[in-house]
């Protein structure tokens, strides 16, 4: 990507997301069926789509990219169709209403609960575990990636690369936990049926509307002072995430292989500086950077999919750009700074 690249718009914005890496096209020409992707409506899944048909036209070849969600907003469901994605509503807590999908080959699971009120935990379980068991035991025979996130591990030292894939999954609270349990349910149908399944843990894929870089840009703008208790943190351009999510679906596996989806580890204290730089503006901190943080080391990543397309620079530059000419936000906050496993919006 170059540099000196701006974004006006939203549209050029989830345009930009959705370019298909050349490794990506290729898989496209190998691929055997189609793709489904299941929780399409979240913040990731409408660019993933459209970069699921980008690279199908790109490769030439014929095959259906369909997004299955909710679709409570008809204006969501128009956009997506006119990008080519074919759409199907269903509530995946709804058995029957799952047992209505076609089968199809390559499944993208990016269904989930994150934030909540207090007092609707029960919430957190009944996303992340019954909906993922009626879509594991229909969907048995297709290859899932499954979208989950580093938060399944616990605080690591910040002076260590953070926890790869085969450190234990020990998850604090009860969000992380039923993230687990997510990821516990698809193994079960893995192990027992032989389906051929990746767990995507991701952490934290950023846009510029929203996300780690986008928080604590918008601070600096605004004057107002960064926490640092959370001292370090990892993140990832979603056009890289989605690209890495699609190719993920040549490294399935039963029992399921395991991926942790990130960037290089980040100072938060040395962003702020940053975008202080770039905005000729002085970050103001409060608290103590903790001895601990949520990590990820993504060694393995990097093995199997090489470095990410976008630099942590470019993210910088671009979101700073996109802030200080009044940007657009999603007002959906990644409360990455919490340390008490409470995810509460």
């Amino acid at each position: 990507m170059d540099k000196q690249v701006v974004i006006d718009n939203e549209q050029e914005l989830e345009e930009y997301m959705s370019v298909p890496h050349n490794e990506t096209v290729e898989l496209m020409k190998k691929l055997d069926g189609d793709i489904l992707i299941l929780g399409i409506g979240g913040k990731m899944g409408p660019t993933l789509g459209n970069l699921a048909v980008k690279a199908l036209k790109k490769a030439g070849v014929r095959k259906k990219v369909i997004g299955v969600s909710r679709f409570s907003d008809i204006e969501s469901r128009n956009k997506l169709e006119n990008l080519g994605i074919t759409c199907i509503q269903c509530d995946l807590l709804n058995q029957e209403e799952v047992r209505q999908l076609p089968k199809v080959k390559n499944i993208i699971y990016m269904a989930g609960r994150k934030f909540g009120l207090r007092g609707t935990d029960y919430l957190y379980w009944g996303m992340n575990t019954i909906a993922p068991s009626y879509t594991a035991d229909y969907f048995s025979d297709s290859n899932i990636v499954v979208f989950s996130t580093g938060n399944v591990y616990n605080f690591w030292p910040c002076d260590s690369p953070g926890p790869n894939e085969t450190d234990p999954a020990v998850p604090y609270g009860e969000y992380s936990n039923s993230c687990l349990g997510r990821e516990r349910v698809f193994e079960y149908y893995s192990r027992e049926k032989g389906t051929k399944i990746l767990l995507y843990r991701l952490n934290y894929a950023i846009d510029l509307r929203y996300g780690v870089l986008f928080e604590i840009g918008k601070q600096v703008n605004e004057g107002r002072p960064v926490n640092i208790e959370m001292g370090y943190a990892n993140v990832i351009w979603q056009g890289d995430a989605n690209n890495i999510a699609l190719r993920c679906l040549e490294h399935v596996s039963s029992p399921p292989e395991i991926l942790n989806v990130t960037g290089d580890k980040i100072r938060i204290r040395d962003i702020a500086a940053r975008f202080g730089e770039i905005m000729k503006k002085e970050p103001v901190f409060e608290g103590k950077e903790s001895s601990t943080a949520l990590l990820s080391d993504n060694s393995k990543m990097k093995k199997f999919m090489g470095e990410p397309r976008i630099s942590l620079d470019q993210m910088l530059q671009m979101t700073a750009e996109w802030i200080q000419s009044g940007g657009k936000s999603l007002e959906k906050p990644t409360h990455f700074q919490t340390r008490d496993g409470q995810y509460l919006d």
